[in-house]
């Protein structure tokens, strides 16, 4: 368990970095276990792992202020958990997830998470994927696809994406290179 903390922990520290998150940005996480512990996703729910996913990316994330927003699976279509400090003007949805309405992982971002609240969409920052659990209709336009060294947690692949500013303005147009 300590080693999927860690490359919980790798990865998102990773996708940090190479998005440039900073203070006060949304990292949107969407995990199966099931996928994590080697079996297809959505059939072998492990809140247990869930828990230590979680607490890796926290750390990760609470390291340089960035909040973590979970994706419950498609059983609640596809909402997400995150703190009302994150957010706390978003409307809220009344639903609490469990490990088999909504994943381990939202339910254990759920227990952990400071005031933890349920939206019915958000438009994250950037994001990591375990397992393929297709997280892009949650990152903001224009979502860039990141390759991660750290691309495994247990036995699930990790896939990670950033977003960027829509280019406007044409051919003429200067574009912030930062920004890219």
């Amino acid at each position: 368990m300590e080693q999927i903390k860690n490359q919980a922990y790798n990865a998102a520290k990773e996708i940090i970095e190479k998005a440039k998150l900073k203070k006060g940005s949304v990292l949107v996480v969407g995990c199966s276990t099931s996928e994590v512990i080697g079996d297809t996703i959505g059939t072998n729910s492990a809140p247990d792992v869930a828990e230590y996913i979680y607490i890796g990316i926290e750390k990760a994330a609470s390291e340089v202020g960035v909040f973590v927003a979970a994706q419950c699976c498609e059983h609640l279509n596809r909402a997400i958990i995150v703190s009302k400090n994150a957010l706390p003007f978003a409307e809220e949805v009344n639903v609490v997830p469990q490990p088999k309405a909504g994943g381990s992982f939202a339910t254990a971002a759920y227990k952990y998470m400071e005031d933890p609240v349920a939206l019915e969409e958000i438009k994250a920052d950037a994001g990591l994927d375990i397992g393929f659990t297709l997280i892009g209709m949650h990152i903001k336009k224009v979502a860039v696809p990141v390759r991660l060294e750290n691309n495994k947690i247990g036995k699930a692949t990790v896939l990670a994406a950033r977003s960027r500013p829509k280019f406007v303005g044409g051919e003429r147009a200067v574009y912030n290179k930062e920004l890219l």
